[in-house]
């Protein structure tokens, strides 16, 4: 198609690259036509060349990061692959939770969290099965590049359809409020989940202060849109922020890069990692 080969995409993707480290694939080009209309719109344009032109004549820094933004991947859902769940409850809580008896605290990051139904998961997940949780300090950090997606998971409101993908009902009446078409997340769940725009691979770590340690981190489904050395550098500040016998979870196709920081375990049909201790 003539349009695939336009220059203006070439502009975008290295755009889109600088500012995420996301690899786009040219044979997925047509996607800018789409997932930018909104922006081409609100410019009053109707083309990305168009786009493209303005941003070479004249720096336009929110501009360039509303492009970037459009074009991460914001699929989600409740539950969504149950397996590391289940392997959270059955396995991995009742050790963490037992190691942090004297602390009472857990902390727990949804790193490129989307809307927000990944921490909102594992805090119902908390809430059902480790009631006795419930005087303890229990933090769900949730992060992601993408702001209006942290706008929807503060908000914590989702549409029947999204509700209905992956909740069991007992899970939709006991943690969520109706309201016409919509779900709210009841307040005592949303105040365990804390969300707000960060950059998994900008300059600026989310987390680098040195008292910044987690028990557990989803990183899932992220890193299949990043470079070698975007997974390495991203993989070793997670290793810097995990506690020494906290967990990290990938997605089902993803592994790190450098497995002298890591131990894979699998277990119950689910595959976690162990830090290992960095020489």
């Amino acid at each position: 198609m003539a349009a695939a080969a336009s220059p203006s995409y070439g502009y975008l993707r290295e755009l889109v690259f600088g500012l995420t480290q996301n690899v786009l694939d040219p044979s997925r080009d047509y996607l800018f036509d789409t997932r930018l209309s909104k922006i081409l719109r609100n410019q009053g344009m109707t083309h990305v060349d168009q786009l493209v032109h303005h941003l070479r004549h004249r720096r336009d820094l929110c501009l360039e990061h509303a492009i970037a933004q459009a074009m991460t991947i914001n699929e989600t859902s409740f539950f969504r692959d149950n397996r590391p769940f289940e392997l959270l409850r059955t396995e991995l809580l009742p050790r963490l939770v037992e190691a942090r008896r004297h602390a009472s605290s857990l902390r727990i990051w949804s790193a490129a969290c989307s809307t927000g139904q990944e921490a909102y998961s594992i805090a119902m997940l908390l809430a059902e099965h480790f009631p006795a949780l419930a005087n303890w300090r229990i933090v769900i950090e949730g992060t992601d590049i993408c702001a209006e997606a942290i706008e929807r998971a503060q908000a914590g409101r989702y549409h029947r359809i999204e509700i209905n993908r992956g909740l069991p009902a007992r899970f939709i009446v006991r943690y969520f409020d109706h309201t016409g078409e919509d779900w709210s997340v009841k307040p005592d769940l949303r105040r365990r989940c804390h969300f707000r725009q960060a950059n998994l691979c900008g300059p600026q770590f989310p987390f680098s202060r040195a008292d910044d340690r987690f028990d557990v981190v989803f990183l899932r489904n992220v890193m299949l849109y990043f470079s070698q050395e975007t997974r390495r550098t991203l993989l070793q500040n997670i290793h810097r922020v995990l506690g020494p016998d906290g967990v990290l979870l990938l997605g089902s196709s993803e592994q790190p890069t450098d497995p002298s920081l890591w131990t894979p375990v699998l277990s119950s049909g689910a595959c976690y990692y162990a830090p290992r201790k960095a020489t």
